[in-house]
């Protein structure tokens, strides 16, 4: 069976396995897209996307335009003669001009079972909002926002335990495996497009800082799930004393005490346990402002958080 030629087009790091699963893979990677290098960190330094290091290292061209809907960049990508354009977190609606120039069309990585959660953080708002399983699909793209007709998933439980950042690395690992099925079965033209149900859909809009300030009136449940679905950006935190707390690592227990909401009810080597709207939330790891993230025993030991003081 005649390789495949693949324009891909991702940027961050949840793109970088499924990248690298063409590269390894039975067909021919011959161009990568990604967004222009940034300046990142303390020192602002130039640096490039994960996507770039990957494809230079195999001798990959690489495009980083600032601007996909030129002529001048579709016919960069035209003259590189893909049969298919692959799309994994690449951060920019796409025009149809381009989604058309390959012969086999666009398709698209995306992060959750469509048609729930379209949109640029799916992963994080199915753990926000207690979601028990997700899962990848391989979408053929259209000008809509991830509403494309559906030509494969793949479903991945979630469990008590999992943050948006152990789920990007799966959904990141399930999303290689996934395309290079469905890139099979393209070209035994085995797939079948299946429409997305419109009324079942949800969106999954870009998260914000202010979303993580924690209501501690809510139950512990809500709060343990919003906690791991903004873990490790932008992460869920609380204020006492005028210091900002940032808030990891949750476990819902029992708890029916007469405490104030946003109250520390317990606070030794086995975290802090903080009194809510119901049950209570133990916190195992905390990051206080102007510190690195760590356990809480270790806070602890010089800390000034004690029983009875109250976030707010």
């Amino acid at each position: 069976m005649k390789p495949l030629r693949i324009v891909f087009m991702g940027t961050p790091d949840f793109a970088v396995p499924v990248l690298n699963a063409l590269i390894n893979g039975p067909d021919r990677v011959i161009g990568v897209v990604c967004q222009p290098d940034r300046k990142r960190g303390r020192g602002k330094k130039l640096m490039p996307p994960p996507t770039k290091v990957i494809a230079q290292a195999a001798g990959i061209p690489v495009l980083q335009p600032t601007n996909i809907r030129t002529d001048d960049f579709l016919e960069e990508v035209g003259a590189l003669g893909p049969d298919v354009i692959v799309v994994a977190a690449y951060g920019k609606i796409l025009p149809g001009k381009l989604l058309n120039l390959p012969s086999m069309g666009t398709i698209n990585v995306h992060g959750s079972l469509l048609p729930k959660y379209r949109g640029a953080a799916p992963i994080q708002w199915a753990l926000i909002n207690g979601e028990r399983e997700t899962g990848i699909t391989i979408m053929q793209m259209d000008e809509g926002m991830d509403t494309g007709d559906i030509l494969l998933q793949a479903p991945l439980a979630i469990t008590d335990s999992d943050t948006a950042g152990t789920l990007f690395a799966k959904m990141a690992e399930l999303g290689g495996t996934t395309l290079l099925k469905a890139l099979t079965l393209l070209k035994e033209n085995a797939l079948v497009p299946v429409k997305q149900d419109d009324s079942l859909a949800c969106e999954a809009p870009m998260l914000t800082k202010k979303q993580g300030h924690i209501d501690w009136n809510k139950p512990a449940g809500e709060l343990h799930c919003l906690i791991r679905g903004l873990d490790p950006w932008p992460s869920a935190y609380g204020f006492h004393g005028g210091k900002r707390f940032r808030f990891f690592c949750p476990e819902v227990v029992h708890h029916g005490g007469p405490e104030t909401p946003g109250t520390i009810c317990r606070a030794d080597k086995h975290g802090l346990q903080v009194a809510t709207g119901r049950d209570a939330l133990l916190l195992h790891e905390i990051q206080p402002e102007g510190k690195k993230r760590m356990d809480v025993a270790a806070w602890l030991c010089g800390g000034a958080l004690a029983v009875g003081d109250r976030f707010t």
